[in-house]
């Protein structure tokens, strides 16, 4: 009998680190709203469409280019063709997917540099829906850069 309780704790011990107790169940749609950016400077909507997620640009604190008094454009991008749009309603996040417990296989747009990067993003803290973490990156995920998102209520 000692054996055998013996063996029972000791296989919780070895699989509970693998095992989340508690924790929050994340559904496909909990990123959808209004989020904040790092900087911010940008709320950006996240909605769905089809089975993928997307994001753009829906308020910008400043939506005015200080030398010209127009709206700003996305004059950093790399296609020329493509500086004349505004930044105001701009696509930043495309084609993410939902797996398990983050959305994947998707790109961010960076206006500030022209970039685009492939992307991940999750949730943090699994007891809390109101902060996003946006990974960033090129080629693997080792080589990139993290910012946080707030939702906004």
């Amino acid at each position: 009998m000692k054996i055998t309780s013996f063996a029972i704790v000791l296989l919780g011990l070895l699989v509970s680190p693998f095992m989340k107790i508690n924790a929050q169940e994340f559904k496909a749609d909990d990123i959808i709203g209004i989020w904040l950016n790092q900087d911010k400077d940008a709320h950006v909507q996240i909605y769905k469409e089809g089975d993928k997620y997307y994001g753009k640009i829906i308020w910008l604190k400043n939506p005015i280019d200080d030398k010209t008094g127009k709206p700003k454009l996305d004059d950093k991008n790399k296609d020329e063709s493509l500086q004349s749009r505004p930044v105001m309603g701009l696509l930043l996040l495309k084609d993410f997917v939902f797996d398990k417990d983050e959305w994947e296989d998707g790109e961010i747009y960076d206006p500030k540099s022209g970039k685009t990067y492939s992307c991940y993003m999750e949730f943090p803290d699994e007891n809390n829906k109101d902060n996003l973490k946006i990974r960033g990156y090129v080629g693997i995920s080792l080589f990139g850069r993290t910012v946080y998102w707030t939702r906004v209520k």
